[in-house]
């Protein structure tokens, strides 16, 4: 919706230098992308079963993780950044310690979160502290995906 009055403007003053085709395209392709993600999005999955899950991302890849790979659930509820509020955050973990399957508590539900480890058969074990992102790189940085285990911020410089 914020692409339309935009798009009205530059057709109003480039109409008369004859650019307008140029203007048009871009919005076609602009809004070709838009459907294209939308899609995208829609058709994302997750299916779980005592197989193991199923997981269709947003590119399209697919993701299978067997049952007999997962040894635990991790629930931990995560501040947001800048804020006092939390998130609940689930960690599917797998033999090599690493997060399979995560879920985030702004897409799912309380109710979801505790369907997955009777379903999967396996343990879950919840944190009773919430932590930050730094807190959770600095203990538990192979649950984080990879882009979150690095912090942008700069490092603190001690003198001595």
């Amino acid at each position: 919706m914020l692409f339309l009055p935009l798009l009205t403007v530059l057709l109003w003053v480039l109409d008369p230098l004859g650019e307008w085709p140029f203007v048009a395209v871009s919005a076609v392709v602009v809004a070709l992308l838009f459907v294209t993600a939308w899609l995208a999005y829609r058709r994302t999955k997750a299916s779980l079963s005592r197989h193991g899950i199923v997981e269709r991302g947003f590119f399209g890849f697919m993701s299978v993780v067997a049952a007999r790979d997962i040894t635990g659930v991790v629930r931990v509820q995560l501040y947001r950044l800048n804020s006092l509020d939390t998130t609940e955050q689930l960690f599917v973990v797998c033999r090599d310690g690493h997060c399979s399957f995560r879920m985030r508590g702004r897409f799912w539900d309380e109710r979801a979160m505790s369907r997955v480890a009777p379903i999967l058969g396996v343990d879950e074990t919840r944190r009773d502290e919430p932590v930050t992102l730094a807190e959770l790189r600095q203990s538990d940085p192979q649950l984080l995906y990879w882009f979150e285990r690095r912090s942008l911020s700069r490092k603190p410089v001690t003198l001595t």
